[in-house]
């Protein structure tokens, strides 16, 4: 294996069960996703985690399970979850977890949420998916390979003006992201088609890379939210960035993503908001 400057590899490993790391991606998504089919409509256990978070039940049992599953078969890479991350990042490969994004909704009985997995190496996503077992619907990406859903090639939109476009967003973890996306939205309007506010940031970037939305925007994320999302926007032929315009990471607070052109012109119009800060 050889990695280059820009991380792409010639070839991802292979577990010791002789499945590619996309074999296993799909694998452990699909069989967490039967998981949450069963239990949507069971109550739940609730925690609070913050004034804007909450953590069930199902999600940590759910991440167990992914870490099971993924340690089954590459035993030796490493692992971040949304429910267990204690602040350290390790080097080399490491799976990103999201076992519910979206749990608000899904506590609610509202069916709009995903798992998040993401294999990185040194802090760069290589491969990920974004899977809504609800609607069946698998986002994959393999670095360098393109972006897919459901076997068929995705690409982002390429609409220019943003006043034919549907716009994306999130409230984010704090009082700020909501109060600073409302000023944005408010800023764009009425020179915009529509808003979405679906609770999922994850499908929300998914979206955009699917161009069945034109642009997304959320003030303040964590890995496993944009795990997945970067590298899916980025081989659909997508641009994805933080609220200042620089190349999005895995430690991006926050993100825009979209087309070139679209995101250029958010970037001029929002220039010196509060949410660009």
């Amino acid at each position: 294996m050889c990695l280059d400057g820009d991380l792409l590899l010639s070839s991802l490993p292979i577990s010791k069960t002789g499945k590619s790391v996309i074999e296993v991606i799909e694998e452990t998504v699909r069989i967490s996703g039967d998981v949450l089919l069963s239990r949507f409509s069971q109550e739940k256990k609730i925690k609070s985690k913050g004034p804007k978070d909450i953590v069930t039940d199902v999600d940590v049992a759910v991440e167990k399970l992914i870490f099971e599953q993924l340690t089954s078969h590459f035993p030796d890479m490493g692992m971040i979850g949304e429910e267990s991350f204690k602040g350290d990042m390790p080097g080399g490969f490491v799976w990103v977890v999201d076992p519910i994004d979206g749990t608000r909704n899904f506590a609610a009985g509202i069916p709009i949420f995903s798992i998040v997995l993401a294999l990185s190496y040194d802090g760069e996503v290589v491969a990920g998916a974004n899977f809504d077992p609800k609607k069946n619907e698998l986002f994959i990406a393999e670095k360098g390979k393109g972006a897919f859903l459901n076997g068929k090639q995705i690409n982002i939109s390429d609409k220019t003006e943003l006043e034919k476009s549907i716009i994306g967003m999130d409230l984010s973890y704090g009082d700020d992201g909501g109060r600073f996306g409302f000023e944005v939205i408010q800023k764009l309007w009425p020179d915009i088609q529509t808003v979405r506010i679906i609770g999922s940031s994850a499908l929300g970037i998914s979206y955009v890379a699917a161009g069945r939305t034109d642009l997304y925007f959320n003030y303040n994320l964590k890995p496993w939210d944009i795990a997945a999302g970067i590298l899916l926007v980025e081989e659909a032929g997508g641009v994805a960035t933080d609220r200042k315009g620089r190349k999005a990471s895995l430690f991006s607070e926050g993100i825009i993503v979209s087309n070139q052109k679209l995101h250029n012109s958010f970037l001029n119009i929002t220039d010196k908001m509060n949410w660009r800060n």
